[in-house]
């Protein structure tokens, strides 16, 4: 049995209407549960069992998908480009079209990205509120000392904001390049960019490598695959 949900939610997730203009219909005695009108904005129902109809129409709940997918460099993440560059959606077979990014990955960057319909799961991922990691890997143009590890850590300002890195180690450094891996909790627009970019530094390739506890791993780039349950429930234990 799957558990019950407010009827205005379940409305919003079957693309129907907001949950505000869900309210409305149902306030309006437009939406009947198993043939009664329901008027009540607290009414909770199973959606395997009840069936759920608007202005006469039967209303189906749509199936949640969750993808992972290896963001190439090259592409951007929205569904269309006003500069006509490919996106992320060209990478999906068409079905999978109804997914929206969760978050975003620059032109430039690559490496892990979810995809779903469930736009709960996409707000608690990306909400600042519920803090869930992310770690990626920086190759840098210049060297990385410690200090200026320390500084991410402890946070700096750029461009009236401040930035801070959970996390930031170096895996492997010269003066003319430097590899560092940070974790950061936010995930502020071009964050890991910037933070270097404090420091007079150039980010000259940016990878994700993991959300939460989720690996990117041997996924190649421009594949994609769907998150299992396990991984999804992982996901929503960090929230």
């Amino acid at each position: 049995m799957s558990p019950s949900v407010r009827l205005q939610k379940f409305l919003a997730d079957a693309g129907v209407a907001s949950r505000r203009a869900g309210e409305k219909l149902i306030l309006d005695g437009l939406v009947r549960v198993n043939d009664r009108i329901i008027r009540a904005l607290g009414t909770k129902i199973d959606p395997d069992r009840d069936e759920v109809m608007v202005d006469g129409k039967i209303v189906r709940a749509k199936n949640k998908v969750y993808i992972a997918l290896n963001k190439p460099t090259g592409c951007v993440c929205s569904h269309k480009d006003e500069h006509d560059r490919p996106t992320i959606y060209d990478l999906l077979p068409r079905e999978w079209q109804i997914a929206n990014s969760v978050g975003r990955l620059d032109y430039n960057s690559e490496g892990l990205i979810f995809l779903t319909n469930d736009g709960q799961f996409a707000l608690h991922l990306t909400h600042p509120r519920y803090g869930v990691r992310k770690k990626y890997l920086a190759t840098v143009e210049g060297e990385v000392t410690r200090p200026m590890l320390s500084q991410f850590v402890a946070g700096v300002w750029h461009a009236g904001e401040k930035l801070k890195a959970e996390k930031a180690v170096i895996v492997s450094g010269g003066r003319s390049r430097s590899v560092v891996e940070l974790e950061l909790s936010e995930g502020k627009n071009r964050e890991v960019r910037r933070l270097f970019e404090s420091q007079a530094l150039t980010v000259k390739r940016l990878q994700r490598i993991q959300i939460g506890k989720i690996k990117l791993g041997e996924l190649k780039p421009g594949k994609w695959r769907a998150l299992t349950a396990a991984e999804i429930k992982t996901l929503l234990a960090l929230l």
